[in-house]
């Protein structure tokens, strides 16, 4: 059996006889956890558990966990804060100095982020935020790590570094730039007037720069560059195999984002949607909050296959297996946790949104 191209989520704390169903389709290859799901450490642990051994290779389970606004476990864990605290936090130091450290204390709180998660069983977290802080996009904002392409690329592979250490790979999200438009894709169909060049001289740059650090895997953005393709980069062949296949030489796996939301809808139903991501060379496509959505799609694309994109896939696996108790233990964790919660305290580093 082989990793299916389709990440899908579930309602609960457990599996229903409906989901377990789903779950077990050769089309399904991920699960995707979010708040609802968790109850306390030990719950998660065991429902990770339980997804992992449904079949094999084991499922991928993944969670978005960026630190701030989007951290979907609470509970038990250390709180993360948002991107945009680390250069904030450069900028109240001497340059030199100030960035080396926000690097540092980005790295740990990849690290912190990761081996938290790992220690559950999960295999990776849908981080970091690659999008440049424009100061437009509502849905954006403190998530993004700087408005420099140079301080985010920088903050980044600091954050992804810490990631790695922890055994978890890192996926890199919006492409090409969700920060220059007003609209949330979640609610709306953002679209971006701006030229490809200026795009490339911008928003692309932290791509680019993660991918020459060996970046693992890569979300589109479901906006419309319309001066480039009619079509949401999520379902653009022109964004996904040209640019960073082609022209950037991008190996690892690019995910779709979610296809529940209302951006996704311009392909038509759930079936189509998962379809037109695939098609434009998604490896796996996502079907969030929307269970008969994901059936609809496992049945549209049954008997898909597509060898690459099941070796790439399998690259996302979590590695360096702990335990909670062990981490709980572990005194570097301790000092890590301390230094990064205290963080989303200090009043220097306020957040202007």
């Amino acid at each position: 059996m082989t990793l299916g191209p389709l990440m899908v989520d579930l309602e609960g704390t457990s599996i229903s006889e409906t989901e377990r169903k789903l779950l077990l389709l050769p089309e399904v290859g991920g699960v995707i956890l979010f708040t609802r799901n968790f109850e306390s450490v030990e719950q998660i642990t065991k429902l990770v558990e339980e997804i992992h051994n449904i079949k094999s290779p084991r499922i991928l389970v993944a969670v978005d966990h960026e630190g701030g606004r989007v951290q979907r476990f609470h509970e038990g864990f250390s709180r993360i804060p948002a991107a945009a605290t680390y250069a904030k936090l450069a900028k109240t130091k001497d340059a030199q100095d100030g960035l080396q450290q926000s690097r540092q204390i980005a790295e740990n709180a990849g690290w912190l982020m990761a081996v938290e998660l790992r220690a559950c069983g999960i295999d990776f977290s849908f981080a970091p935020v690659l999008d440049l802080a424009h100061g437009l996009s509502g849905v954006i904002g403190d998530r993004a790590f700087d408005s420099k392409p140079a301080t985010v690329s920088t903050l980044a592979y600091a954050f992804m570094h810490g990631m790695n250490k922890a055994g978890m790979q890192a996926v890199g999200k919006h492409f090409p730039g969700h920060g220059g438009v007003v609209e949330d894709s979640h609610v709306a169909m953002p679209v971006d007037h701006r030229e490809l060049e200026e795009l490339l001289r911008s928003d692309i740059m932290p791509f680019e720069n993660m991918i020459e650090n060996k970046l693992a895997a890569i979300m589109p953005a479901h906006v419309i560059y319309d001066k480039v393709d009619e079509k949401p980069a999520g379902y653009s062949s022109f964004w996904i195999e040209n640019i960073l296949r082609q022209r950037f030489g991008f190996q690892g796996v690019i995910f779709s984002d979610d296809l529940s939301m209302e951006a996704a809808g311009i392909a038509g139903g759930f079936g189509e949607r998962a379809d037109a991501a695939l098609t434009a060379g998604c490896d796996m496509a996502l079907v969030c909050n929307h269970l008969d959505g994901a059936i609809e799609a496992a049945e549209y694309i049954k008997g898909y296959s597509n060898p690459t994109s099941q070796l790439r896939l399998v690259r996302m696996h979590g590695e360096h297996d702990i335990s909670w108790s062990q981490l709980k233990q572990n005194e570097h964790w301790q000092q890590v946790s301390a230094q990064i919660v205290a963080l989303n305290d200090s009043p220097e580093l306020e957040m202007d949104v």
